[in-house]
């Protein structure tokens, strides 16, 4: 795998730092990767090597107030916000079709770039060409719980579960939990999103009609991830799709695995899944 970084610059003035891991020989296609809220995409690395193994080519830029982009301001979020975060996976998407742009592309979403993931979609849909969605959940009770004046709480996610770290509710891999309490660039405060109230609309039976119905969507989580009400938040969202028509929905709910499938003591197994669903339908010639 060939590691390396290119800058896509934003609406709002910021360079988002990208991550490009590529193949040996030509790519299959290309996976688009958004990590979540205290993280950064060098998180992603391991998954990267699965997929460049597997002859995908990925883009993983470190969001706005994250990882290299954040330049040691983790948690700030510039000036367009919530709406800036939407913009910004779709300035990364452009990039890519300008470097690469026979290929087809997928987009993967884990936590708050799920719903990130969830609201692009309502106006992009025809733009991408398969979707997985990780540690996601019901987009309009989310948008209720980021949309305070209020920076967001995590902590009470980790009520029943071990609290030796307050970050047990990632995973049961105590290794990846403490790999991620010691990165500097993972569980920092942040401030308040504004827009966030915008992402309800990713709940909006109408507005879901209106994406393309031959959209193939994979949706992954653990039943024991909070944000996924032992699963059924997952159902719902799945179920949400399948009204709205699209034709190719795939839930998987893994018993006893939490919030960060990736990191989880299941994760090759989580990643086989993702790489058969890729196989399928981008890496298919399709």
């Amino acid at each position: 795998m060939d590691e390396s970084t290119i800058t896509v610059p934003t609406a709002d003035g910021i360079e988002l730092q990208v991550y490009r891991f590529a193949p040996q020989g030509r790519p299959r296609a290309v996976v688009q990767v958004q990590h979540g809220l205290g993280e950064h995409a060098g998180r992603y690395r391991r998954f990267a090597g699965a997929l460049a193994g597997a002859g995908y080519l990925v883009y993983a830029p470190d969001a706005r107030g994250s990882g290299r982009t954040a330049q040691g301001r983790y948690g700030q979020w510039g000036p367009d916000s919530w709406l800036g975060w939407i913009d910004d996976v779709d300035r990364v998407r452009q990039r890519i079709r300008e470097d690469e742009p026979d290929l087809p592309l997928a987009l993967f979403g884990h936590s708050l770039g799920s719903f990130a993931t969830q609201q692009y979609l309502l106006d992009h849909s025809a733009d991408v060409d398969a979707v997985v969605l990780s540690g996601t959940a019901e987009a309009g009770s989310i948008s209720g719980m980021l949309d305070s004046p209020e920076p967001a709480d995590l902590s009470a996610f980790n009520a029943g579960f071990e609290q030796r770290t307050g970050f047990e509710w990632l995973s049961r891999d105590e290794a990846e939990v403490d790999r991620y309490v010691a990165d500097e660039g993972c569980g920092f405060e942040s401030e308040a999103f504004r827009g966030m109230g915008t992402l309800a609309a990713a709940a909006d039976p109408e507005r879901l009609r209106e994406l393309r119905p031959d959209l193939p969507i994979l949706l992954v989580s653990g039943d024991a991830d909070p944000l996924a009400d032992g699963g059924r938040a997952i159902e719902v969202v799945g179920e949400r799709y399948r009204e709205a028509g699209l034709t190719d929905v795939t839930v998987t709910i893994y018993p006893e695995a939490r919030h960060e499938l990736l990191n989880e003591t299941n994760r090759d197994e989580v990643t086989a899944e993702i790489l058969a669903f890729l196989d399928r339908t981008v890496g298919s010639g399709r």
